[in-house]
């Protein structure tokens, strides 16, 4: 942990913008303030924004069991160069995260090659719906409830489960992230589709259309507003979901992915299955409304989704093909560039990425703030810059898969620090892997 002054720069929080010096000592903020000195190294930010490191609240490591596809060294070299300081890995790996003994094993095992802090979700099946308390002990951050088919195979939990996890997240405060598709309905969709003869990419989007997500989001919220609870709805797509979360009036919070900000239907033609994910890519019409939605504050969160495969599995059939898009490197950029050009106000991006995803996580204001106390994670970003993705610049282990090379994004990032150590410098990754486990708290 390091001691560092970053100076002269334009801070920005979720509660505005200004201009201030940042002071940190032993990787933690111990001043904000306009002048400050000290004997410690100096980051010059003069002219540049200075932000909380982002906290990605959704990504996919693929360990244990799929590093063919990415592992935890390349997936969190790849968040450092996107500003990302803390990632919350998901649990649909082979085999799934759904005990404490694999989540402790997971935990021990990606410590020594993580270059930026790390937080582990636990799969929420029937067989663990009763062990809630051992796995929030292990040090699960919060449980993830896949209700339709996904990378991974793991079952939908019963509705009892599902409200089992949403009572212990009323007593305990860990979250419930929902991936909100019906199995049953994607099943008869793909199946009609198959019949017609169908192969193009735009059939996946076909046999997963917004009812295939709304009537499992109206699902949660109603389970939700019985029980209580911190529900999540990870990556919504469509406009109904929003309007369903919009009416629950806070029964459950709402994460959107720049995937579905930024590519529509339309894309197919040119991307092809580069851009096959779930929840697919909609019209324009719904990447519209989850604009709107981030705007009026219905959608509390971004998350990437950050969901890597090997170029082979992103090729051949559309119905075989994997689905999924890495971008944890371009998460942050991608916001930026939103708030840049003035789609959404430049105090939203730290309230999107990193102040509400650590509220939900309930790791604030330790991790997502910067405030005295806080840990010193920060990203200094140069706004007159801009970054023109290319292949060569991503960290991934498989960076030709990622559909946002060749875009260009406002603002480009030249320093990410985590607790007080500068981890990425001018398209440098720096150092050895530092990176450590992240909990709620009073457990492990």
């Amino acid at each position: 942990m390091g001691d560092i002054l970053v100076r002269g720069g334009r801070l920005v929080t979720g509660q505005g913008i200004l201009e201030a010096d940042v002071l940190a000592r032993d990787g933690v903020v111990v001043a904000i303030g306009r002048g400050l000195r000290a004997e410690a190294a100096v980051l010059d930010a003069e002219g540049m924004l200075v932000l909380p490191g982002a906290v990605d609240e959704h990504v996919h490591s693929r360990e244990p069991g799929m590093t063919h596809k990415e592992d935890f060294s390349t997936m969190t070299r790849a968040a450092a160069a996107g500003g990302v300081t803390t990632v919350a890995d998901m649990p649909n790996t082979s085999p799934p995260i759904d005990s404490p003994e694999r989540l402790l094993e997971k935990g021990r095992d990606v410590g020594g090659r993580a270059y930026v802090d790390y937080a582990l979700f636990a799969a929420l099946t029937d067989s663990n719906a009763r062990r809630l308390e051992d796995l929030r002990r292990a040090g699960a951050i919060g449980l993830k409830a896949y209700m339709g088919p996904t990378t991974g195979g793991l079952g939908r939990p019963s509705d009892w489960s599902v409200l089992l996890a949403l009572r212990f997240s009323a007593s305990s405060g860990m979250p419930v992230f929902f991936h909100a598709e019906s199995g049953e309905l994607i099943e008869g969709f793909s199946s009609e589709l198959r019949k017609a003869g169908r192969s193009d990419p735009a059939a996946h989007s076909e046999s997963r259309p917004p009812i295939s997500e709304e009537v499992e989001v109206a699902r949660i919220v109603r389970l939700a507003e019985h029980a209580g609870g911190r529900a999540h709805i990870a990556h919504v797509s469509s406009a109904g979901s929003l309007e369903i979360i919009r009416a629950s009036g806070g029964a459950v919070g709402a994460e959107a992915c720049p995937h579905h900000l930024a590519f529509t239907v339309e894309d197919y033609d040119r991307l092809g299955l580069l851009i096959k994910v779930n929840p697919p890519v909609r019209t324009r019409e719904h990447r519209e409304a989850l604009w709107r939605g981030i705007r009026s504050g219905v959608i509390t969160t971004l998350g990437s989704d950050h969901a890597p495969h090997a170029p082979e599995e992103k090729s051949g059939d559309v119905w075989s093909a994997s689905s999924g898009i890495p971008g944890v490197q371009t998460i942050l950029p991608f916001a930026l560039d939103a708030a840049l050009r003035g789609l959404i106000d430049l105090e939203d991006v730290p309230r999107l990425l990193s102040e509400n995803p650590a509220k939900v996580l309930g790791i604030y204001p330790r991790k997502g703030s910067l405030a005295p106390g806080s840990n010193a994670d920060l990203v200094v970003v140069d706004p007159r810059g801009s970054w023109r993705v290319r292949e060569e610049d991503l960290f991934y282990k498989h960076p030709e898969v990622s559909p946002y090379i060749g875009m260009e994004f406002r603002g480009r990032i030249v320093y990410t620090v985590l607790r007080g150590e500068v981890v990425f410098r001018e398209g440098e990754v720096q150092g050895r892997p530092s990176g450590r486990w992240v909990t709620r708290g009073d457990v492990r």
